[in-house]
């Protein structure tokens, strides 16, 4: 006899069950994460830009292109010898200032050796996976799950919407890196591929 497989409406009660359960608990970890994952940056405090790439050590360069060099140059005015931090997503956070500007980007140079702040370790972890949402609610949800410390996302393809456009995924990752920047959070959220919910289910399911 095959084991009955996990629906949405065994998913929904669970969840039901769960966040009854845990709601104390996430009013706890929304006001700690605040302060932990990134507890000496303030909102009055230096610039912060995202770079795959650090430098290894205090006066190690990093070349600053794309997005971010216009960020940087074209909304925020900054030139050389302004001070900023780099941060790649992962933990790692480095100071430092613009040592030089030119039409094709700039180069930043590190004022001390990077440090690797480790990730809050909550009782439980958060993942989100949503529908085809209209009218920009699809980019609100993913600003706030960034915000609140969720560990991932997940588009979900339904009937309606079977498929996710690449420049779709690619809005909502460069929505991802601006809200981790705006709230200062180190650890980048994870952007799932696009996937079917009864795909996800059985391991989610497994979490909770």
């Amino acid at each position: 006899m095959h084991a009955q497989q996990p629906t949405l409406h065994h998913f929904v009660a669970l969840s039901n069950r769960w966040w009854h359960r845990t709601s104390c608990k996430f009013r706890a970890f929304c006001s700690s994460s605040s302060s932990s994952d990134y507890s000496n940056q303030s909102r009055g405090g230096l610039p912060r830009f995202f770079s795959d790439v650090l430098p290894p050590s205090k006066g190690g360069v990093v070349r600053m292109q794309g997005d971010e060099f216009w960020h940087m140059t074209k909304v925020l005015r900054l030139s050389t010898n302004d001070r900023v931090e780099l941060f790649n997503g992962k933990g790692g956070l480095v100071r430092g200032n613009i040592q030089s500007v030119d039409r094709a980007g700039l180069d930043f140079v590190a004022l001390e050796d990077p440090k690797m702040v480790p990730p809050q370790m909550p009782q439980w972890h958060v993942f989100a996976a949503f529908g085809t949402l209209k009218g920009g609610r699809a980019d609100w949800l993913v600003e706030k799950c960034t915000e609140l410390g969720a560990s991932s996302v997940t588009p979900l393809l339904t009937e309606r919407s079977p498929s996710v456009s690449e420049n779709r995924v690619d809005r909502l990752q460069r929505l991802i890196l601006a809200a981790s920047k705006q709230c200062q959070r180190l650890h980048e959220m994870v952007l799932n591929p696009p996937q079917k919910i009864n795909d996800i289910l059985p391991y989610k399911l497994l979490l909770l």
